[in-house]
């Protein structure tokens, strides 16, 4: 008598979205989750009721634990926010994650040469025609004081935050590049830890990259820039203090890392060095690992009224004998203005075509492209250069008349402070919200750790708009964070 034949395995159940979990496109088949989840879309499928809401509850209970809180700037409540955790993953397969990788490797080491460039090789991208030099050196985030000077490794930028988004047929764009002082990286560790605390099945079940490890490299990276001859170094996180929107970021770094936060008023500069006070006697400061901008850093040299820097500083800086990360003068190759040239600083430097394309990108300081973003207010993403926190844009498919007209008096006023961008079809990812589970639009930010070498732990921290149709995925503007899983392909 011949076997039964096996059981048929049971139906994929389809999806009304398209994002991380699901192939690409308007077609029907977009609502198929793609091949290495349909096991994950299953057991999420199969939650019995009430599960997930109860695992949500959970989730916010953790996070208050933990006090990963953050301020916003201007609430006159003044009170600190738990920043919106979503419990359905952003998930990426290996060779996805592999392609980006090498993208991001390929963005950040062109970055930092073109820094070095500028600010110590006299600008041959400029002199080569392929950069306007006035967008660099009269750009207020060029900082001339520190002009030639002699970086370990010639690193720049030790820590990039580079926000990556979806769109198309599932093709990866940069966004934006942060160079200065990127924040968001606890919220990946917590996201992750979470998420293994009330789902451990999941993680025996795929193989996903772990981030958890991401203070110890940071760490190690930070040692590694250390001033030359110093083979111990002292490592501090230097923070504006509790009123800084992202100081729960800045204290859970230094705990993680087991090194010292402190303040301004913490350190001192004496016989050419930075110490710190401690109830044992000063202590040498080697590298600091700054969360303050430049122009508080050091009274002496910026913002005279700052009173959360260390005079003196820059110039012990200047000296090879502390190490600050960022380094000072980032910010002209994160300005908004400065990121459509990216892709010929990737030619220029490395000899490369870019592996991740930039959205294209309108310079409104150009007459042409003015004209153009003018005419086409209504269609357009509109950016301050300058601007961050997602304040300072205008979406013109979600504005009104008036909030367009308003737009077009302050680009005629300013028109070298603003770009303008298509709006792309973003990828959204399932999430969930008050109706159930609904797509909802996502971009990513991984964060590449640059000394010695480079690293990038797998994934990063996924930003989602928790506003429906809403594009804008900031915190500050009501949008939440999800887990990033990268999968390991079988």
């Amino acid at each position: 008598m011949a076997p039964p034949p096996p059981p048929s395995p049971p139906p994929v159940p389809t999806l009304p979205f398209d994002e991380s979990l699901l192939s690409y496109g308007s077609a029907p088949s977009a609502s198929i989750p793609r091949d290495h989840l349909v096991g994950f879309w299953r057991w999420l499928a199969a939650q019995p009721p009430g599960a997930l809401e109860r695992a949500q509850q959970d989730a916010d209970l953790l996070f208050r634990r933990v006090g990963i809180t953050f301020n916003v700037y201007g609430d006159e409540a003044g009170a600190e926010r738990l920043i919106p955790f979503d419990l359905i993953p952003r998930v990426l397969s290996g060779s996805e994650w592999a392609r980006l990788e090498d993208g991001l490797r390929q963005r950040v080491q062109a970055l930092n040469a073109f820094l070095e460039d500028v600010y110590c090789e006299g600008g041959r991208i400029i002199q080569a025609g392929l950069i306007p030099a006035e967008l660099i050196y009269q750009n207020a985030q060029y900082r001339p004081e520190i002009a030639g000077i002699n970086l370990p490794h010639k690193v720049w930028s030790h820590i990039s935050g580079i926000d990556i988004v979806r769109a198309g047929e599932g093709e990866f764009f940069v966004l934006e590049d942060n160079l200065r002082v990127p924040s968001g990286v606890s919220y990946m560790i917590e996201d992750r830890r979470v998420m293994m605390r009330l789902f451990p099945e999941l993680f025996s079940q795929y193989a996903v990259a772990p981030v958890e490890h991401y203070p110890d490299l940071l760490l190690e990276h930070l040692r590694s820039v250390a001033p030359q001859g110093v083979d111990d170094p002292t490592v501090v996180i230097l923070t504006p203090g509790v009123l800084n929107s992202a100081y729960f970021e800045h204290a859970y770094l230094a705990q993680q890392m087991g090194v010292e936060l402190v303040e301004g008023s913490d350190l001192f500069v004496t016989d050419g060095r930075v110490f710190s006070k401690t109830t044992r006697g000063p202590q040498r400061i080697d590298v600091i690992y700054r969360r303050i901008d430049d122009d508080f850093l050091d009274p002496l040299v910026f913002r005279s009224d700052s009173a959360l820097g260390v005079a003196g500083l820059v110039s012990v800086f200047r000296s090879g004998r502390v190490s600050i990360c960022n380094a000072i003068g980032t910010g002209i190759a994160d300005d908004k203005a400065v990121y459509p040239f990216v892709p010929d600083m990737i030619r220029f430097y490395l000899d490369q075509d870019p592996i991740l394309r930039n959205v294209p990108t309108y310079l409104c300081r150009r007459p042409s492209d003015l004209s153009y973003v003018l005419a086409n207010l209504k269609d357009l993403v509109v950016k301050e250069t300058h601007g961050a926190g997602g304040y300072g844009m205008l979406i013109g498919p979600a504005a009104s008349a008036a909030e367009i007209e308003v737009f077009r008096g302050r680009i005629l006023a300013a028109p070298e402070t603003y770009i303008a961008q298509p709006t792309l079809a973003l990828s959204t990812c399932p999430t969930m919200v008050a109706e159930g589970i609904a797509p909802r639009h996502v971009d990513l930010r991984p964060f590449v750790l640059s000394g010695r070498e480079t690293s990038i732990v797998p994934g990063g921290l996924t930003r989602v708009a928790l506003k429906k149709n809403s594009l804008v995925v900031n915190s500050s503007q009501g949008g939440g964070t999800k887990d990033t899983w990268v999968l390991h392909d079988a």
